[in-house]
């Protein structure tokens, strides 16, 4: 009995139940639509930016499902490069690193062009640029070769592997290749998303490269939904959704794999991770929507290269906390120079320092009064156990008692964080909150309380400005 879909003899004739598939698929297609035309009512450089956000969450997510982490900033700055965009201070990138936004971005831009051996060829040269996957030396540009091991899923220590699949011999390659080839490029009537969740199984079950098939595979699903959009715009990244779900992922796969032809299930995974990617896109549309809110509320504002280039990192993403150490690091300057330069701005309150600190101090950047509140909601939750108690010493359970109420209080700040992004919110409202927690023995830091109540008064101020950016 075949133990794997390619070794039986109606391989590769899939077929799935488009009575079952059809109300999911409806949905799908209206989701998505909504959200192409959410993204197209968007000004064209707020697109750009939420194109250039999405093909870098992309990129980074596709790899690292593969177990390699690459640098957020090259990825990006290669991405912008090759989109002719002008994001400033770009971010020399590694070989590999160009290589594989390259693919990429030839599947996405190029999406209406054939599908091609010799494109495919391309694009997996271009993941390994040294002919080597980590120290192994492998073929690349060409199919596997019958010289290499089987192609093997395994997981587990040396010698007690477990195989999860094996892909087809390298023999087979080149007829199986011309036949997904074929029908990947006909106009056959298959819904352009149920073919992207096709070719995706397909491809990765021949397994024709020693390496970078996961990579391939996800940039021709990716190809096939932009030709299902007509566009060659990303505003979602399944990779991304992909690698938040990677072990239904991987168990799915195995599952159809080990399976019959009927790929139902499949594709009802699919169609759902995509629908869930769609969700996904609503965040990088608010980091889009908070940088183009900063840099309107601060237009005609002087600001040096540095403190631009160091304010869009953090509006893009920045890891971990920010100190006048990175800063002078990634700007390349004197500790001096990173002092002067944050100093300016904590001046103007675009920066405020972080509570706690200790010995190394750090820095917020806030864009609206949701930042410092949702810090002081933060806050709050870990150093509830820093409240006043008085002489009295407290029992257990009034210890409980506590932590629940300033809990809840910072629940109320969370909120009112998410409530200050659709309107502006007054004093008085925190202020209620802030009674709650004096009650609890508990008072914010003075840093935040500034930052709350200079964040309402700005966006008070900017709110005509910047309701153009209000969805």
């Amino acid at each position: 009995m075949p133990e794997y879909i390619h070794e039986r003899a109606d391989w590769p004739k899939f077929r799935w139940s488009e009575e079952k598939l059809a109300p999911q698929l409806g949905a799908v297609r209206h989701h998505q639509g909504l959200l192409i035309g959410r993204m197209g009512a968007l000004g064209f450089k707020l697109r750009d930016e939420a194109v250039l956000a999405t093909l870098t969450e992309d990129v980074l997510k596709s790899s690292e499902i593969e177990g390699e982490s690459l640098d957020k900033d090259q990825v990006r700055s290669s991405l912008a490069r090759h989109l002719g965009m002008d994001i400033g201070g770009l971010t020399p990138a590694e070989r590999h690193v160009e290589g594989i936004v390259e693919m990429m971005l030839d599947a996405t831009q190029n999406f209406a062009e054939p599908l091609t051996e010799e494109r495919l060829f391309g694009w997996q040269a271009a993941l390994f640029p040294t002919g080597r996957s980590g120290i192994r030396r492998i073929a690349v540009g060409m199919w596997r070769e019958e010289s290499a091991s089987p192609m093997q899923v395994v997981s587990g220590p040396i010698s007690h592997e477990r195989v999860h699949f094996e892909a087809p011999g390298a023999k087979r390659l080149p007829r199986e290749m011309r036949a997904f080839l074929r029908w990947f490029n006909n106009a056959d009537g298959i819904d352009p998303v149920v073919k992207a969740a096709v070719a995706h199984l397909w491809f990765v079950t021949i397994h024709p490269f020693e390496d970078g098939n996961g990579r391939i595979a996800r940039a021709i699903a990716d190809m096939a939904l932009a030709r299902s959009e007509g566009s060659p715009r990303r505003f979602y990244s399944m990779s991304a959704q992909i690698r938040e779900e990677r072990k239904t992922y991987y168990d799915i796969l195995e599952r159809t794999q080990k399976g019959d032809l009927d790929i139902t299930r499949w594709l009802e995974w699919f169609l759902a991770c995509l629908d869930r990617a769609f969700d996904g896109a609503e965040d990088i549309l608010a980091t889009v929507l908070r940088k183009a809110r900063f840099w309107q509320a601060h237009a005609g504002e002087p600001f040096t290269e540095r403190q631009r280039t160091m304010l869009n990192r953090l509006l893009d993403g920045f890891d971990g906390k920010l100190t006048s150490s990175k800063w002078a690091t990634i700007t390349k300057t004197s500790q001096d120079t990173a002092s002067r330069d944050i100093d300016d701005l904590l001046r103007r309150n675009i920066f405020f320092k972080e509570p706690g600190g200790g010995r190394s101090t750090s820095y917020m950047l806030v864009v609206t009064v949701a930042d410092p509140l949702h810090a002081a909601a933060d806050y709050a939750r870990a150093t509830y156990m820093f409240s006043v108690w008085g002489k009295k010493s407290p029992t257990n359970e009034e210890r409980a008692r506590r932590r629940e109420a300033i809990f809840n209080a910072a629940a109320k700040l969370d909120t009112l964080a998410q409530a200050s992004l659709r309107q502006p919110i007054v004093a008085e409202q925190v202020d209620a909150v802030r009674d709650d927690l004096r009650e609890q023995g508990f008072r914010i830091d003075d840093q935040l309380v500034s930052a709350i109540a200079f964040a309402i008064h700005r966006d008070q101020d900017a709110a005509p400005l910047l309701a153009t950016t209000r969805f």
